[in-house]
């Protein structure tokens, strides 16, 4: 499955393999979205612990549907629908 996290404040994109290879996309508004496979329930609690051991305050998580053949890989999205996810969230 395909997750994206919002965090409150700034998270540079170099924090990118620390999470797991997670997209790491700013927004305009001083959030951060985190978007990305994640392989189970336990990865993603994971997640959850380092954005908590990191201070951020937690926004929302949520689950990204997509077509489940496209890479199974990647929970069927791939990263050009993840980059398009994205811009419509910072609208």
């Amino acid at each position: 499955m395909v997750y994206q996290i919002k965090v409150h404040g700034h998270l540079s994109p170099a924090w990118s393999n620390w999470f797991a290879g997670m997209a790491i996309t700013m927004l305009e508004d001083g959030d951060t979205l985190l978007t990305g496979p994640v392989a189970d329930q336990a990865a993603l609690f994971g997640l959850l612990r380092k954005v908590r051991d990191l201070g951020l305050p937690l926004l929302s998580v949520n689950r990204i549907e997509g077509d489940t053949s496209a890479d199974p890989g990647t929970g069927g999205t791939d990263a050009a629908a993840i980059k398009k996810q994205e811009k419509g969230a910072t609208k």
